[in-house]
C-alpha cells in the first residue's frame, strides 16, 4: 500500500474530556492522503473547534519506529488503517481554555489491546483555515458517501439483473422438462401401441394356427386310390383309320 492508494477514512470520535471543564460537541475526523508524499489528520466539531496535522513520509516513518511497529512500510500503512477503521479510535483534548476551549489535541487509535497504539497530534485551527477544513470534510465525506452510494446501486442492480436472468433460466428449464415430459409420455404411449398390436397380431396368428391344427386333426385328407393298370393282353387294339364313305340317297 502506498500513500497514492490511500483511501480516505471518516469516522466518529469518542473524546476524552476529563481534563475539560465546559461541555463538548462530537468531532468528526478524515484521515486522508492529499498528495503521494503526505497524509493529513482533519477533526472538527463543525461549529467552533477544528484541529488538523499534516504528516510527510518521513515522519510517518518516524512515528512507525516510536510506536513500535514492524515489518515493512506497506504494514505500517495497513495497520494504520486497520487501527483507525476498525480499532477503537478517540480524541484526547488538551491544554483548555476558559474562552477559546482547548489549544491542542491527540488523536488516539489502537487496533485492539496489547497492540501498538498509534498516537497522532494535532494543532487547533482557527479563522479560514478552520472554515476550509469543515468545509472540505463535509465535502469529501459527501463524495464517499456517493461513490458508496452510487456502487450499491450498482450493486442492486447487478444482483437484479442476475436474478432475472436466473428467473429467464428457471422458466426455460421449466418448459424444457415439460416438453420432455410429454415427449417422454408420446413414446411411452407409442411403445405401448405398437406392443399392443404385435401382441394382438401375434395372439391372432397362434388363433388362427391353432384352429388349423384342430380342423386338420377332425377332418384328415382322403386318401387316393392308385390307378389300375391294365395288362397289355386286355387292351384293344386299334390300328389305322376307319374310313366311311356317305352315299347320298
Amino acid at each position: 500500500m502506498e500513500l497514492g492508494n490511500f483511501e480516505p477514512l471518516f469516522g466518529e470520535l469518542k473524546v476524552d474530556s476529563s481534563a475539560i471543564t465546559t461541555p463538548v460537541r462530537q468531532f468528526l475526523f478524515q484521515v486522508h492522503a492529499p498528495d503521494p508524499s503526505h497524509l493529513r489528520v482533519d477533526v472538527t466539531d463543525c461549529f467552533s473547534t477544528s484541529f488538523q496535522t499534516l504528516r510527510s513520509i518521513q515522519q510517518l516513518d518516524d512515528m512507525r519506529d516510536e510506536i513500535g511497529v514492524g515489518g515493512s512500510w506497506s504494514d505500517f500503512l495497513e495497520y494504520l488503517v486497520n487501527s483507525i477503521k476498525f480499532g477503537d479510535v478517540k480524541l484526547v483534548l488538551q491544554g483548555q481554555s476558559e474562552s477559546t476551549g482547548p489549544e491542542s489535541a491527540r488523536l488516539i487509535a489502537q487496533k485492539s489491546k496489547g497492540m501498538p497504539r498509534i498516537s497522532v497530534p494535532l494543532r487547533r485551527l482557527v479563522g479560514d483555515a478552520a472554515n476550509e477544513a469543515m468545509a472540505r470534510l463535509s465535502l469529501d465525506m459527501y463524495k464517499s458517501y456517493k461513490t458508496n452510494h452510487n456502487l450499491l446501486l450498482e450493486e442492486k442492480e447487478g444482483r437484479h439483473q442476475l436474478t432475472q436472468m436466473l428467473s429467464a433460466e428457471q422458466e426455460k428449464s421449466e418448459h424444457l422438462r415439460k416438453q420432455l415430459d410429454e415427449l417422454l409420455y408420446s413414446n411411452r404411449h407409442t411403445s405401448q401401441k405398437i406392443h399392443d398390436k404385435l401382441t394382438s397380431a401375434s395372439s391372432s396368428a397362434a388363433t388362427l394356427y391353432d384352429i388349423s391344427e384342430k380342423q386338420s386333426d377332425q377332418n384328415p385328407s382322403p386318401m387316393k386310390a392308385p390307378k389300375r393298370v391294365v395288362p397289355a393282353h386286355r387292351r384293344s387294339k386299334v390300328r389305322g383309320v376307319l374310313l366311311q364313305d356317305t352315299e347320298d340317297d
